[in-house]
């Protein structure tokens, strides 16, 4: 015995047999139990619970049964495998959250959203759905292939003859030896389109199906953002689409609320909320006062209470940022194709499924064949023996036994034995002349049945056509409206998104200090007042550039060197009030001794739009502002400079505009822009204004007719002049006279286009920063010397002058902000 035992021993390579045996397992693994097949989209388990269900007789008009009943049943005879997994793969047919059009009927605990497990199978009965009874329809009809189960004892059907697409319908998820699939469901109204679209163009594109499938729709709907991820996915079989949330704001007592209806496919919602507390709890979000979950049978109801101050559009933003609300859904359409995982396209997937529907068809049609041929077979037989009636009776009396009837009907009249066996089976009330006629005209029925199954098996097209019309018929009785929202914009929340959009205030010091601020952050005062205190300063520093912008603008910098930079509104540190501010060296890469002299926001770079420069020896030039579009960290040069020149000012025009300049000695000149031609990055420029040798340019702006020219002096005089009185000259020129320097007003600070509706901040070179109406100044020709607009000491001086909008909240004047006003008045300014 022991040497028989060891004559069966063979060598073998323990390499080789881990290997070979480790490729049977994984290809076991991928081909009969993770992945699903590409014709009836179901995995093993899937396909078994369904057919034990069907062999049970738990269709959709009879009762429910017992879980557990279902669970033994499929065990015992197909699936070999734990009690749970299969009870688990139950549940999930069941849940309408987890299929978009349910196999299973379920009746008590299936589980819910917030992640609770179902009832135990002994406490919950199923059934099948009516819309799984499509995937077994026919199939007892030889539509598919049986194969014997796991002892060999039954039999089970190795595909469902699956009447619809179910594998994108409900999709699927698994993980197998190296590969998983994650196919997303579908509306099956859509998919049903696509087949029958197919039908009509077997060559129809991944990109033409998608006009007929929009993407994936959940069970538990949402938006998609955006659709490349959903044509990458249907092109190549591989692609990414982000979820998010359905969440509506609503006003609540003066409170804003968010209230979230849909949350993305797969998100367990009970998480969901404590991940949001968990935020909240950890100020990662600021500004939730409460949280509810107010969801019940009637539908989802999170409830976010938001304090007043603070913005439900940047929370909800940070929400989608910081928790599942916004989700991505990696799809990766694997599936098993003639017992080999491949990776499908959308025409892929469609044309397999409509490859094993053709078959499906066949099959059934050359069943119905033989069915109608073998009762045509029979009926012909009892119509020779309704002919000789007599006769046949007389045979039958003279015959000792029944196989000699059946042999005696044989020879005399040719038949077949089935058909000597019909005889004999017939009940004599056949022989009336009424059931003589009934087989009379179900024998021409089933000649004329026989002739249409055997016209379909002969033409494909009324294949197709049988195809298409039960598709038809089951989208009108199953096929609802889409859930899940397809919107057109951005697929990722880019952080910007979580910056409040408003208007901010951007304030930068000669000495390079940056700072953002509120708009709001400067009260109105009157023409005259002291101001309040806006920058702490070092005393050689002091405010240089001051404008109003919204945050979510571009900001472009152009140093007194001709080089240009570019931020956002919102990468400028936030600050308070009298703080210095950032270094902005800490921004921008400016080189050392360059100074920001010019400052503009650009909401986007338009090829129409063009940036006009002025430097302070009077040389303009126009360049599109297209060319500016890629400005690198480290700065672009945007106008080359002469020796001892440098850009003082840039403006935004359209080409067509008119410009003004202004100089230091009260100077001005108007002139076309169009005056100047186009020039590159690097250009020079052209003159703009010829200057004296004691004179330079302090500011160069665009011309409207209706608006005014305000001047503003170093020691605080101002005055508003209509831009009427200023003609229009030929660029180049000396122009004319703006205002009359004297010694009480002094130099030329700055030079504006203005409007009434706007108010005017004036900032010293101290910090002081006053904001005051701009109808508060008095409009005057261009030879006054203008008003006093803030109260000068006489170490102190003018710094910066910048238009700002209206305020919408003027404060009282408080005395202790504001001094006396020292106005001259119009008819105390001298005129030449």
């Amino acid at each position: 015995m022991a040497e028989e035992n060891f004559s069966q021993i063979k060598d073998r390579d323990i390499g080789t047999e881990m290997r070979e045996s480790f490729m049977d397992y994984a290809m076991s693994i991928i081909v009969s139990r993770a992945l699903p097949d590409v014709r009836d989209g179901m995995k093993p388990v899937h396909r078994r619970i369904l057919y034990a269900m069907s062999e049970l007789g738990m269709a959709p008009d009879k009762p429910h049964k017992k879980s557990a009943r279902i669970v033994g049943e499929v065990i015992g005879k197909y699936h070999p495998h734990g009690d749970s997994a299969v009870y688990e793969s139950m549940v999930r047919m069941a849940q309408d959250f987890s299929m978009r059009y349910m196999l299973v009927d379920g009746h008590g605990n299936f589980g819910s959203i917030d992640g609770d497990m179902a009832a135990a199978m002994r406490y919950t009965e199923a059934r099948l759905s009516k819309i799984a009874m499509e995937m077994l329809r026919d199939i007892n009809k030889e539509t598919i292939d049986f194969a014997p189960n796991y002892d060999g004892e039954e039999h089970e059907p190795v595909v469902l003859p699956a009447r619809y697409p179910n594998l994108l319908v409900n999709g699927v998820s698994g993980i197998a030896v190296g590969m998983a699939t994650n196919i997303p469901p579908h509306n099956l109204g859509e998919v049903i389109d696509g087949v029958q679209a197919m039908i009509r163009n077997p060559d129809i594109t991944p990109m033409e199906l998608m006009e007929y499938i929009q993407g994936p729709d959940f069970p538990t709907a949402g938006f998609i953002l955006g659709r490349e991820g959903i044509r990458q996915a249907y092109r190549t079989g591989r692609g990414s689409v982000t979820m998010r949330a359905k969440a509506t704001i609503e006003e609540n007592n003066n409170k804003a609320r968010i209230v979230v209806h849909e949350i993305p496919y797969q998100v367990n919602k009970a998480r969901l909320v404590e991940k949001i507390a968990e935020l909240v709890r950890d100020k990662r979000i600021d500004g939730i006062t409460d949280l509810r979950d107010e969801s019940d049978r009637n539908g989802m109801r999170i409830v976010i209470e938001l304090r007043r101050d603070v913005n439900p559009n940047v929370v909800l933003n940070n929400l989608y940022k910081h928790t599942a609300m916004q989700s991505n859904f990696g799809i990766n359409m694997l599936a098993i194709v003639n017992n080999e995982p491949k990776i499908l396209n959308l025409r892929d997937v469609l044309f397999y499924y409509l490859e094993h529907q053709v078959i499906v068809i066949r099959r059934r049609t050359e069943f119905e064949l033989r069915k109608a041929e073998a009762r045509a077979h029979i009926l012909e037989g009892l119509r020779i023996a309704l002919d000789h009636l007599d006769e046949v009776i007389a045979l039958i009396r003279a015959s000792q036994t029944t196989e000699a009837a059946r042999e005696g009907l044989i020879e005399r009249f040719g038949l077949s034995q089935e058909q000597a066996q019909a005889i004999l089976d017939m009940r004599l009330q056949r022989l009336t002349g009424l059931e003589r006629e009934k087989i009379e005209n179900e024998y021409q029925e089933l000649l004329a049945k026989i002739a249409e199954l055997r016209e379909i098996l002969a033409n494909e097209h009324l294949v197709l056509q049988i195809i298409n019309d039960e598709l038809q018929e089951i989208k009108e009785r199953f096929s609802d409206e889409r859930r899940t929202e397809i919107t057109v914009g951005e697929d990722s929340i880019l952080d910007e998104d979580l910056i409040p959009r408003e208007e901010v205030i951007i304030t930068i010091t000669h000495t390079g200090y940056i700072k953002r601020l509120p708009a709001n952050t400067y009260r109105s005062q009157k023409r005259g007042g002291r101001g309040v205190v806006g920058m702490d300063t070092k005393s050689e520093d002091f405010v240089e550039h001051l404008f109003v912008t919204n945050s979510h603008h571009y900001l472009m910098f152009f140093t007194d060197k001709g080089k240009a930079y570019r931020l956002k509104a919102y990468e400028i540190p936030e600050l308070s009030r009298t703080a210095r501010g950032t270094p902005i060296i800490n921004l921008i890469q400016i080189e050392q001794g360059e100074s920001i002299n010019a400052v503009i926001p650009v909401e986007n770079f338009d090829s129409d739009n063009f940036l006009f420069f002025a430097t302070r020896q009077g040389v303009v030039k126009k360049t599109p502002l297209e060319d500016y579009v890629n400005i690198r960290k480290g700065g672009l040069i945007a106008i080359n400079l002469r020796e001892d020149d440098s850009l003082i000012e840039v403006k935004l025009t359209d080409g067509q505009q008119e410009i003004i300049i202004g100089t230091a000695q009260g100077m001005s000149i108007r002139f076309k822009e169009s005056d100047v031609r186009s020039m590159g990055r690097s250009a020079t420029g052209v003159k703009g204004i010829t200057l004296d040798d004691d004179d330079e340019v302090i500011g160069m702006d665009v011309v409207d007719r209706e608006l005014d020219i305000l001047i503003v002096t170093t020691k605080g005089y101002g005055k508003r002049t209509p831009a009427s009185d200023y003609r229009s000259q030929t660029r180049g020129g000396k122009g004319i006279k703006t205002i009359n320097i004297t010694e009480k007003n002094g130099p030329v600070v700055a030079l504006k286009v203005v409007k009434s509706e706007e108010d005017l901040m004036i900032i010293t070179s101290s910090g002081t920063i006053i904001r005051t109406s701009m109808e508060g100044i008095s409009t005057m020709g261009r030879y006054a010397q203008g008003v006093k607009l803030i109260n000068i000491r006489e170490d102190d001086s003018v710094g910066t002058v910048c238009r700002a909008d209206k305020s919408d909240d003027p404060e009282p004047d408080d005395e202790d902000e504001e001094g006396q006003d020292g106005d001259t008045t119009p008819t105390e300014a001298t005129e030449e």
